[in-house]
């Protein structure tokens, strides 16, 4: 069964996985926390929590609460700084067979693109995936809510790096369409989407929010009708591949991305439940193809579109 699937095959060489299961950033740390409990190696990438350009100490705790059928993060780019990732996690990556993306945020443009800069050449990068839509920073949503701001950061890192780009949008929108366009004219080998949903949980007993900055992202199985829809709206309208994220649990639910039309799906929340989730959900995505006498991921990508 060939699972097999290029998330940059417009870039020189593209970055071919040996199947599409990859973690999403955020929930499975820079990967080597889950090294020592899974087989990491079979996955078909890592992403890993988000890098900034300077050390994030995060958001005031508590910033973590259980919703209806998900949860709500206000996490806030906890992360240890570029420096420190390229000093101390880059030479681990690069024992790895499984290709590492390093997921970035920038405060403007320029930052985007120093990040870029830095990890450009890097052993042990295979890709960098654009953080254009964290709601829980302060303009964390900018970036990918216009347009204009999409194609001048993708714009940017375009020319800042070689390696594959992967730009991670936003559903708290009205229409992300124009913002994956934007992102493909910008040079963007491939979408990722959705991020969170903007939501809260409320104390009832403490009579105010559950985590301290009011807000935070859902994630979690409330979220993927809504991600399945955009992932379906996106692809069909660029031609680059569209990740799919959001809910995922099972294999059944990554079906469902690949036939929206997904080239490979991210799982996010389901490894705080199940560190060996992403292993499961590949296993029960080979079950559900050979069941129905699939021998290659390409007899069910976008086979759920109709015209």
């Amino acid at each position: 069964m060939d699972l097999t699937t290029n998330i940059a095959p417009q870039r020189n060489g593209g970055l071919s996985l040996r199947n599409p299961v990859m973690t999403a950033s955020g929930t499975f740390g820079f990967g080597v926390e889950y090294a020592e409990m899974i087989d990491i190696q079979r996955l078909g990438a890592i992403v890993c929590k988000t890098t900034t350009r300077h050390p994030r100490t995060g958001n005031p705790q508590p910033r973590i609460a259980e919703a209806t059928a998900g949860m709500i993060n206000s996490i806030g780019l906890q992360n240890p700084g570029v420096d420190a990732v390229l000093a101390e996690k880059t030479p681990v990556w690069a024992a790895w067979e499984v290709p590492v993306v390093v997921n970035i945020a920038g405060e403007d443009p320029d930052d985007f693109a120093y990040l870029a800069k830095r990890f450009d050449g890097a052993q042990g990068v295979a890709a960098l995936e654009l953080n254009l839509s964290c709601p829980n920073v302060a303009g964390g949503l900018d970036f990918s809510t216009d347009p204009k701001r999409t194609l001048e950061v993708v714009g940017k890192v375009r020319d800042a790096t070689r390696l594959p780009v992967i730009a991670k949008l936003t559903p708290n929108i009205t229409d992300i369409v124009p913002i994956a366009c934007a992102a493909e004219e910008a040079g963007a080998d491939a979408v990722s989407l959705t991020n969170t949903l903007v939501g809260m949980v409320m104390d009832r007993e403490a009579r105010r929010p559950m985590v301290a900055t009011r807000f935070g992202g859902l994630s979690g199985p409330a979220i993927k009708p809504v991600s399945l829809a955009m992932v379906y709206k996106v692809a069909g309208a660029v031609k680059i591949p569209v990740i799919g994220i959001g809910g995922i649990r099972t294999g059944l639910d990554a079906v469902d991305y690949f036939l929206a039309g997904a080239s490979a799906v991210q799982v996010g929340t389901a490894n705080f439940l199940n560190p060996n989730a992403s292993l499961d959900i590949l296993r029960e995505l080979e079950d559900y193809m050979a069941e129905h006498g699939m021998e290659s991921l390409k007899d069910l990508i976008g086979k759920g579109r109709t015209t």
